[in-house]
């Protein structure tokens, strides 16, 4: 990672619940990279908690953006302070990844 400065300060990431199809800035997001590091659920993703689908989507969507050991630091308190806020149904969010890293860090 360059610096925090460097993550995207707007990301729009939408979900649809029933196929659990989830965009990050309009391209397909897709488990297996994230499952290569570390096989939370092998079902995919899933959000609106703190599971283990969630902790896999916050771990590929931290990826899209940092290298592995970063995305691997942050993700499980990304998953609480973001992904688990989601509602259980579709969404469409914009997410600040820059704050929220910033946020993450500063509780460290």
């Amino acid at each position: 990672m360059n610096t925090i400065e460097s993550l995207p300060t707007a990301v729009l990431i939408t979900g649809h619940h029933e196929s659990r199809i989830v965009t990050v800035a309009g391209k397909q997001l897709f488990p297996q990279r994230s499952q290569k590091l570390i096989n939370h659920s092998p079902d995919g993703f899933s959000w609106g908690y703190g599971g283990s689908g969630p902790a896999q989507l916050s771990l590929a969507i931290l990826l899209q953006f940092m290298p592995a050991e970063f995305a691997c630091e942050f993700y499980q308190d990304f998953k609480w302070n973001v992904v688990a806020k989601w509602p259980k149904s579709h969404f469409a969010v914009t997410v600040n990844i820059q704050e929220e890293i910033k946020k993450i860090i500063n509780l460290k």
